[in-house]
């Protein structure tokens, strides 16, 4: 399929999700996806620690003129810095994992994320390395996860292809997609959150909760997780630390 309107791009553009290709190995598939993003007009896209570096002639040529997205690759070392600064995070993966979290369909993580978007929020959306996908360690910090449901025989999904169907579906529920009023609080982004996560684990370390060795990273782990989907807002964080806080020093909150 072809053709190009180049007069209509300026209509496709405005608040969307992040896109997050973590640790992607080959720059014509970070290409490609680049180019299925801005069919559908996303243009916010993050690499992290791509293995083959930045900028990649091979991603500019596979891209074929999706420069609105290429030109604009933000790139980082980590997971943890590529989506420090988003509110809700869905993590695509075709495995089942030993994680309690909401999992959604696209089409129904799409229409969320909409809803999210119109309420201010900022989202964002991960991506596996082509090999095997992303893992537990990427996964344990998003808010949700994204399963596909394709042949369970064959469950693997090409990167780039990946991208064009979250991106297809963002387009096709946005006719669908109505904000939705809330009163609550901001939500906190996810370098916020990482933060309180840091200081209770400083005090569980004090209080000896980590242990015997073998079971620390699991504790570990399942402490972030827990965190991590509870949809935490700004006032909800500034209430944790102030009871980690006073926990820590035996002292009232208003002293």
């Amino acid at each position: 399929m072809s053709g190009t309107n180049h007069n209509a791009a300026d209509g496709w553009q405005g608040p969307g999700p992040v896109f997050v290709l973590v640790r992607p190995q080959m720059g014509e598939n970070i290409g490609a996806a680049a180019r299925g993003m801005w069919n559908f007009g996303l243009d916010r896209l993050r690499l992290t620690n791509p293995r083959d570096g930045w900028p990649n002639p091979r991603a500019v040529a596979m891209s074929s003129g999706a420069a609105q997205v290429i030109d604009n690759v933000n790139v980082y070392e980590t997971t943890d810095e590529a989506i420090a600064d988003l509110n809700y995070i869905y993590a695509t993966t075709a495995r089942s994992r030993d994680l309690t979290k909401k999992v959604f369909t696209p089409q129904d993580a799409m229409a969320d994320a909409h809803a999210r978007i119109a309420r201010g929020e900022r989202v964002g959306v991960l991506f596996g390395p082509e090999r095997a996908g992303l893992e537990n360690a990427d996964v344990v910090p998003a808010s949700a996860l994204i399963s596909v449901p394709v042949n369970p025989s064959f469950a693997s999904l090409n990167l780039a292809q990946c991208v064009l169907l979250m991106a297809y579906e963002w387009s096709r529920s946005s006719q669908a997609a109505l904000p939705h009023p809330d009163s609550k609080a901001p939500p906190a982004k996810a370098h916020e959150v990482a933060m309180l996560l840091q200081k209770l684990d400083t005090r569980l370390e004090a209080a000896g909760y980590f242990w015997p060795d073998q079971k620390v990273a699991s504790k570990r782990e399942n402490l972030r997780n827990l965190i991590s989907r509870l949809e935490l807002t700004d006032a909800d964080v500034r209430t944790l630390h102030g009871i980690f806080n006073s926990l820590a020093d035996g002292s009232p909150a208003r002293k």
